[in-house]
């Protein structure tokens, strides 16, 4: 069996992620290709797909949305993805054992939820129009006042199919983004069907190659071997003995590829989508990284490594990103570093007079 290096193993991923060389792909095509993208705040799929596609413009995406193209909607994990409308509707269905078991979290906030009941009266609350969380809340709170209202909304947000809806803001959704039922929006109902193994092949397509394990982390389906065993697959070894998986015909691009400096946004799903995440991120980095309070910061890779942190902001009219650096720079790195982060400050800040690219010494 063929064993693959670390180094091999990274490139492969970042081959399918896009991030060792930019695609000329439209938002809807990079974000099939990408089995989707995180988001959690608007922003984030912005920037995720400004770093991974040749001449994105956020009009680009905002204009996608508005078509319905794509949706931001609770999916992966029970977190809040962008996604094309076709792998919702393809999918929706697969992952909802995922969104029912995610109730296990309201613990005693549960007592006298009846999802049922909650579900209908949900659906018929969403029939008349487009509601936030609040809304939705404050109306299931006078049908159901014995119940806690957080296990009410979050007995709506995981069992009921729902997307936000797009504004005319600048990342494309408000804070407080209004839900609307997806059978309204997008014209059709998720599919009832249960097809697992087609989303093993999506996930090995856009993470691969990896582990059955590295598949129930990304999409929070369990006993995952028996599907990947009986799939068509390539078998691997890694450096430790473990086996991978991966279709056949996916890009293994080889460990002497060069990988060029790249920005990703917070909650990039290269750094959630496998449950060993050494193929990107070191493991003496990931506190920096994973905060306690379950958030994702924004990093940079360098010869295909997390390397440091980033942010950025406007002041006076001057737009500065500010680089924590993880390891140690090279001096190689550190131009592509100014190169890259000001074509990201012109991105995200394109009204600024002036663009700076600073290093936090710590």
């Amino acid at each position: 069996m063929t064993v693959l290096s670390a180094r091999a193993v990274n490139r492969a991923t970042l081959a399918r992620q896009l991030l060792l060389e930019r695609a000329d792909q439209t938002p809807a095509q990079a974000v099939a290709r990408l089995a989707g993208l995180q988001g959690q705040e608007p922003k984030h799929p912005y920037v995720g797909l400004w770093t991974r596609l040749t001449g994105f413009q956020a009009s680009d995406l905002t204009q996608a949305v508005h078509e319905r193209e794509l949706v931001r909607a609770t999916f992966f994990r029970g977190t809040l993805h962008l996604v094309t409308k076709a792998d919702y509707l393809r999918f929706r269905g697969t992952l909802a054992p995922v969104l029912e078991s995610g109730l296990k979290l309201l613990g005693d906030r549960a007592a006298g939820l009846d999802q049922q009941k909650v579900v209908a009266a949900a659906r018929k609350i969403l029939a008349d129009e487009p509601l936030t969380f609040t809304q939705i809340r404050d109306a299931l709170i006078e049908q159901f006042p014995e119940v806690n209202d957080r296990a009410l909304g979050f007995t709506t947000r995981m069992l009921v199919p729902l997307v936000m809806v797009p504004t005319d803001t600048r990342w494309g959704y408000s804070a407080n983004a209004r839900f609307t039922p997806a059978e309204s929006w997008l014209g059709q109902a998720p599919t009832p069907d249960v097809v697992p193994k087609d989303l093993v092949e999506r996930y090995l397509r856009a993470f691969g190659p990896a582990t059955p394990a590295d598949f129930q982390t990304w999409s929070g389906l369990t006993k995952a071997k028996a599907l990947f065993d009986a799939s068509e697959l390539e078998r691997f070894k890694d450096e430790s003995g473990k086996i991978l998986y991966d279709l056949p015909d996916a890009p293994r691009p080889g460990a002497d590829v060069e990988a060029p400096v790249r920005f990703l946004p917070e909650f990039d799903n290269l750094l959630l989508a496998h449950a060993k995440r050494e193929r990107v991120i070191a493991d003496e980095f990931r506190p920096a990284v994973f905060t306690k309070n379950l958030r994702i910061k924004s990093t940079y890779l360098v010869d295909g490594q997390v390397s440091g942190l980033w942010t950025a902001e406007k002041k006076r009219g001057v737009a500065t990103l500010t680089l924590t650096p993880l390891g140690k720079p090279g001096k190689r790195s550190k131009s592509e570093l100014e190169r890259e982060g000001t074509a990201l400050l012109e991105f995200l800040e394109p009204e600024a007079r002036s663009f700076e690219v600073v290093t936090d010494q710590g």
